[in-house]
């Protein structure tokens, strides 16, 4: 059994899923939620917005951060489970692998798609390129 496990999670169902999943199966391990901040959608946003939003971007960014993160803490106390969260900003596949080798972790669990719907045919682009590269263990729950 893993001793530290990695949920990504950005407050999809599946991300549920995929934090009840590891608290169920990893009762004893040391769990950690990941947010992350994926830059491009900001660039999108500004293009969409303009200045203004371009101004903001990070603080709206970083209010969405610590609503998922008040949401997955809340969700693991139902389930009696303390996690640790973090939020890193980059491409989120690249993100959840470098954080999984920089600190130890034996698992990765996520959702098979994240909120913007199925990337591809059967499994989201981000869990795809997870599964294909991580040097660990993963789940996709979907």
């Amino acid at each position: 059994m893993p001793v530290n496990v990695l949920v990504a999670f950005d407050g999809s169902p599946l991300s549920e899923r995929a934090l009840a999943y590891a608290t169920e199966t990893f009762p004893d391990a040391s769990i950690t939620s990941m947010y992350v901040i994926n830059p491009l959608d900001s660039v999108i946003d500004v293009e969409a917005g303009g200045l203004p939003v371009a101004e903001d971007w990070h603080e709206n960014a970083k209010e969405v951060a610590t609503g998922i993160h008040t949401t997955v803490t809340d969700l693991a106390a139902e389930r009696n489970t303390e996690l640790v969260t973090v939020t890193e900003v980059d491409k989120p596949a690249r993100a959840i692998l470098e954080y999984a080798d920089d600190h130890d972790i034996g698992q990765i669990v996520m959702g098979s798609h994240g909120p913007s719907g199925i990337d591809r045919t059967l499994l989201g682009s981000v869990a795809e390129t997870v599964t294909r590269r991580a040097r660990i263990p993963v789940t996709i729950v979907s």
